[in-house]
This record gives C-alpha cells, sequence and structure tokens, in this order.
C-alpha cells in the first residue's frame, strides 16, 4: 500500500511563489511515475506536471516556464516548485504515484494541498 502526503500548499501573492512537496511511503517510488494534479471549484481535475521514473518531464501548457517538477528518489519525493503564480491556478493540488505496467498501473493519490494566489 502507498501513502502520499503533500505539504506547502498556501496563500501568496499574484506573481509570488510556492513550492510544494509529496512524500511517498513504501519501496516502489523509485520505479514510480509521479504527477501534480490541480481542481479549482467548478473545473475538472487537470495534469499540472508529470515525471517519469527515468525523470522525463511533462508540463500543462498553462504552467510552462513557470513550474517545475522534480524527484527525488532517496527521499522519497516529488516536489513542484512554482513561481510567478497567477489567480487562475488557484486550486487544490493534488499528488498522484502510478505503478509500473508490470505492478498493474495502479493510481494512488495524496489528500490534496490548497493553493490560493491572490490578485
Amino acid at each position: 500500500q502507498v501513502q502520499l502526503v503533500e505539504s506547502g500548499g498556501g496563500l501568496v501573492q499574484s506573481g509570488g511563489s510556492l513550492r510544494l512537496s509529496c512524500t511517498a511511503s513504501g519501496n516502489i517510488f523509485r520505479i514510480s511515475a509521479m504527477g501534480w494534479y490541480r481542481q479549482a471549484p467548478g473545473n475538472q481535475r487537470e495534469l499540472v506536471a508529470s515525471i517519469t521514473s527515468g525523470g522525463s518531464t511533462n508540463y500543462a501548457d498553462s504552467v510552462k516556464g513557470r513550474f517545475t517538477i522534480s524527484r527525488d528518489n532517496a527521499k522519497n519525493t516529488v516536489d513542484l516548485q512554482m513561481n510567478s503564480l497567477k489567480p487562475e491556478d488557484t486550486a487544490v493540488y493534488s499528488c498522484n504515484l502510478v505503478t509500473p505496467a508490470s505492478w498493474g498501473r495502479y493510481n494512488y493519490w495524496g489528500q490534496g494541498t490548497q493553493v490560493t494566489v491572490s490578485s
């Protein structure tokens, strides 16, 4: 069983920065893909950024150049550095882990952390 715990959310002014962190339990972190998703009120959940077990990254167009995802396999953590934040970045941000196909491609989710960007 995998548990994901996020931290680092909060209230920030437009143009500011926040760093989200997600820590995973268990021993499959290093072989799993990780991602950050967000959901704003009234909107569907959307992928913000993802990183494969090999370190390849992918970003939503809306955050390219502003957000950076990184992982530390020694610490079982995945971080999301968010710069130049905009009010439209306001959402609940959730960490996601996807196990490899050989492990069934199961999805695990964290509880979410609120990010609020004031104008």
